[in-house]
């Protein structure tokens, strides 16, 4: 059986298959990234926030959280999510982020809410709206339908993946805008890769249980429920012996998988192989970092000035 040393430089090695085209929008010290195959809609606002800038400071440096935390002041978050807007051209648009709970509940917005609204992904066929999701290690999905014009932000965790939210998600496009899944373009952003999210046999169950696929997204599908071949090496009785060791989940492609089932043309799908844990001066890791992490934020969200023509 492989350490987990050796799983991780092996997951490392295979964890480049999938690299989109990014491009890079610098301005005032942050630096968002962008899909470039997502830029030459004029129509559309989008971006991956990273760690450099803002006015947050953590770790004596200056910093771009983005979420509500304990050891940040309000006053710096707004600070930070004005110039987030700022960078990318869209000072006016109206942020729409969630109380997020690691659920599947997908809401709908056709404009901004009086109150923030508690769910996991939001979806919009209106200009004017920048939806946003926070992550510090979970995946953040953005979807584009550049025929209905319609967006949608994805807040995607080992329990949001289990319960289907990207999937639940295009359903809730197809019934509210008329999307069409192979008209989709999907992009992964920045997430904690398969080279370091350890998890919990109990969670490799319930991936094994919902999913015929999951062995393809573990680094080996143990859940605990078969005995350990060396526990009668130990002394200590039974139901003493030590918890089966973690396992690695890649909760990049366990989404990607979903993504296809719902009909998302291969073409369409873009995923980052940037893993927040392995780059903690880029990006927030709650895994890493605890508590005192930050937020990054995904947007997304269709502007008032443009026209539709172009596609």
């Amino acid at each position: 059986m492989k350490t987990l040393a050796k799983r991780r430089a092996a997951s490392k090695r295979g964890r480049s298959r999938f690299v989109p085209d990014w491009v890079e929008v610098q301005k005032d010290g942050l630096r968002v990234l962008q899909l470039a195959a997502l830029t030459k809609f004029p129509w559309l606002v989008h971006g991956f926030s990273t760690r450099p800038g803002g006015v947050s400071e953590l770790g004596g440096k200056l910093v771009l959280n983005l979420g509500f935390t304990d050891w940040d002041s309000g006053e710096n978050v707004l600070e930070n999510r004005r110039r987030l807007q700022s960078a990318l051209g869209a000072p006016d648009m109206a942020l729409v982020s969630l109380r997020q709970f690691h659920s599947d509940v997908v809401c709908l917005f056709d404009k901004a809410p009086a109150e923030v609204c508690r769910g996991d992904a939001s979806a919009t066929n209106r200009p004017g709206l920048l939806l946003g999701v926070q992550t510090a290690d979970c995946v953040p999905i953005l979807l584009v339908d550049p025929c209905r014009h319609s967006v949608a932000a994805v807040h995607a965790g080992w329990r949001g993946t289990l319960q289907r939210i990207v999937q639940k998600t295009i359903g809730r496009m197809q019934m509210e805008f008329g999307s069409r899944s192979a008209d989709l373009i999907a992009t992964l952003g920045p997430a904690i890769g398969g080279c370091c999210y350890e998890v919990g046999t109990e969670v490799a169950s319930a991936f094994a249980a919902q999913f015929a696929n999951a062995a393809e997204w573990f680094d080996e599908l143990r859940t605990g429920d078969a005995p350990n071949p060396l526990q009668w090496l130990s002394m200590a009785p039974p139901g003493h012996q030590p918890p089966p060791k973690n396992v690695l989940l890649d909760l990049r492609k366990a989404n990607r998988c979903h993504l296809l089932e719902a009909g998302v043309r291969e073409e369409n799908i873009f995923v980052s192989d940037l893993c927040t844990a392995c780059h903690t001066d880029f990006f927030f890791s709650y895994r890493k970092e605890g508590p005192h992490s930050g937020r990054l934020m995904a947007v997304i969200g269709l502007r008032e000035s443009l026209g539709y023509s172009e596609h």
